[in-house]
């Protein structure tokens, strides 16, 4: 790992029992105030598909702030994907199964068919999130270009989940 992105990874901080005892959250709010890991990381989020997509799609909440860094810097728009009743005109929404509970995303469509969106999210845990992402955009007849998460949670599943995607960092 770079200099860069091993300074990023110490900033993320690990906090127990939040949102639900039992739960080790993984807290990038220290890496997001630091400009310089912010950049190092939304470069490493984007570096594997570089010239592949159309648009970014952000998951809410922490996602929106990646993948609007990333938006920019790839110089492509930014799509947000909103947890239920969020958003004033869903065109398409997906329930999925949390950690902790269940939920439901919602996702607007003014995009022309077949757009190439790459999917961005802070932390792959289980998978549910992503995969009603992947979902949403399929069932609004978009492709997923990729799916770039800034940290991912070993043993969890997700990955098995998803299937192919990338990570910036991992944590057992």
């Amino acid at each position: 790992m770079n200099p860069e992105l091993a300074r990023a990874a110490a900033l993320i901080r690990s906090v127990a029992d939040y949102p639900e005892p039992g739960i080790l959250f993984r807290d990038i709010t220290p890496l997001l105030a630091d400009a310089d890991a912010l950049k190092a990381t939304t470069d490493a989020l984007l570096e594997p598909f570089a010239g592949t997509f159309d648009v970014v799609a952000g998951i809410e909440a922490r996602g929106f702030i990646l993948a609007g860094a990333a938006a920019i810097a790839a110089g492509v728009g930014l799509v947000p994907i909103r947890k239920a009743g969020k958003l004033p005109r869903p065109a398409a929404s997906v329930d999925y199964a949390l950690e902790y509970g269940t939920a439901t995303i919602e996702m607007h469509d003014d995009l022309p068919a077949g757009t190439r969106i790459l999917l961005i999210d802070d932390v792959l845990a289980t998978g549910g999130t992503l995969a009603a992402g992947v979902h949403l955009v399929e069932r609004l007849g978009h492709s997923v270009a990729g799916i770039s998460v800034l940290f991912e949670i070993d043993g969890l599943g997700g990955r098995d989940l998803i299937g192919d995607l990338h990570t910036v960092f991992h944590s057992a």
